[in-house]
């Protein structure tokens, strides 16, 4: 075997066992890379069946009686390559250049399926292979000016490394010294393109590593970060529930990720009475907890008033306004008191309060304005008499909207449904029931969609 020949088939297993490799990595880890691997894949898989078919031992070995047809297999392969190479560039580039990028990919469609043509029905190899070569040349040029070019790359490229650029540059001139033979006489060396396709393919490899170990990093310290965010925001939820007399009290807290949007809050008064809120913010994650953890500070200025749901909800409205950003806030209060037999109940577009009361389900409602909208906004404050075997419920709709594999929601009735058939369950149990309820409605392969909260009242 020649040292040409051995030389082409290790080159072209190498870029053909990279092809697979991204293509296998493409596959499975699905993101924003995954076109941009397929079709560098398809590119180093086509450029590693070229350099086969070039030797004609090799392709005798896997191809057998196809080997005849190699000069043929060689000109559709150098009439396609471009097309995955030139949408490669698509998915690693933005605005002015993407759109350049998007015009070449077209034109190597319409070139390539001119030259199969001609090749199918003319038996020309050639016909159209200036036209290709041009293109190779202006797309390598545009490339390599926008790589070398610091204001163009930083603008243009989703990727800047000085080991990219210089696996790029040595392949852009490989390949222009290649295609120029087509038009002006220049020397050939039969191994410079290939081993630069070489140097090109590990320079994508030591950045996509690069990217790798950064993003690991990266996602490392966002997972330390998260983790110490979610212990911050335990620690302003309360550490436990409140002894009260003739209340049994259960409070359960789901939160859709590391940290949450939803937030409860006791206020205590003395052994007789208290206060429970309920608050949802829009969105999940880090936002929206940054105003759960407003609502906490928040709730410190409206302790004096924690006998008046109306003027809780309006204390709270005041120190959000002007300061959520274009989110939203809604809050439900409920203040008992065991001793005067009395409740008191407002909301700010809230779901309902559930009442259990002689076997009936009530829905209690006495919503104004969410809070942080309109400063000053009036919230009505319904009185409830309170008896014992009374059941209130107070909740987020992250409960009412869980959905199942066909994205049918919770809702309200099948809510209903399971507290009045474990009416007789303890709060806590039926607490527990609840969210267990929860957990099989949704489908197993989907995670939970929002922030859930619950707080069961049991009067006794």
């Amino acid at each position: 075997m020649y040292a040409a020949d051995l030389g082409n088939i290790i080159l072209g297993t190498i870029a053909l066992f990279m092809g697979i490799a991204a293509c296998l990595v493409g596959v499975i880890h699905r993101g924003n890379a995954t076109k941009a691997l397929l079709w560098f894949a398809l590119f180093s898989g086509l450029y590693g069946v070229r350099l086969f078919a070039s030797t004609p031992n090799a392709l005798t070995l896997l191809a057998g009686p196809l080997s005849s047809h190699a000069a043929i297999l060689i000109s559709i392969i150098t009439y396609v390559i471009l097309i995955p190479a030139t949408f490669f560039w698509v998915e690693l580039s933005f605005g002015i250049l993407r759109r350049v990028f998007q015009i070449f990919a077209t034109l190597a469609i319409i070139v390539a399926i001119a030259g199969i043509a001609s090749i199918l029905i003319t038996k020309s190899l050639t016909q159209f292979m200036p036209f290709n070569n041009l293109l190779v040349i202006c797309v390598l040029l545009i490339l390599a000016i926008a790589e070398i070019t610091p204001q163009i790359s930083r603008k243009y490229l989703a990727i800047q490394s000085p080991v990219l650029i210089a696996g790029t540059i040595i392949f852009a001139v490989a390949v222009l010294q290649a295609n120029l033979r087509t038009f002006i006489r220049l020397p050939y060396y039969p191994f410079f393109e290939p081993i630069a396709f070489t140097l090109f393919v590990f320079s994508q490899g030591w950045v996509a590593a690069e990217n790798v170990f950064r993003d690991q990093r990266r996602l490392i310290s966002i997972e330390e970060e998260l983790a110490v965010a979610r212990e911050i925001q335990n620690s302003i939820l309360p550490s436990g529930v409140p002894e009260v007399n003739r209340l049994r009290i259960s409070a359960a807290y789901s939160p859709m990720t590391a940290v949450a949007g939803d937030f409860y809050w006791f206020i205590a008064v003395d052994p007789y009475r208290i206060g429970l809120l309920v608050a949802d913010v829009s969105g999940h994650g880090v936002p929206a907890a940054l105003i759960a953890s407003m609502i906490k500070v928040a709730m410190q200025s409206v302790v004096h008033c924690a006998d008046d749901p109306g003027a809780v909800l309006q204390g709270l409205d005041r120190v959000l306004s002007g300061q959520l950003r274009g989110q939203f806030v809604s809050a439900a209060y409920l203040w008992l008191d065991t001793e005067a037999r009395k409740g008191l109940y407002s909301a700010a577009g809230h779901p309902p309060l559930l009442r259990w009361n002689n076997g009936i389900l009530e829905r209690i409602e006495s919503n104004g304005l969410i809070l942080g909208v309109i400063p000053d906004s009036q919230y009505p404050v319904r009185e409830i008499p309170i008896s014992s075997g009374d059941r209130y419920l107070l909740y987020t709709d992250g409960v009412m909207e869980t959905e199942n594999s066909k994205g049918e929601a919770f809702g309200d009735r099948k809510f209903e449904e399971v507290i009045r058939a474990n009416h007789s369950r303890s709060s806590a149990d039926l607490s527990d029931r609840l969210l267990a309820e929860l957990r099989n409605w949704r489908a197993t392969s989907t995670q939970q969609q929002d922030d859930i909260t619950l707080i069961i009242v049991d009067v006794v």
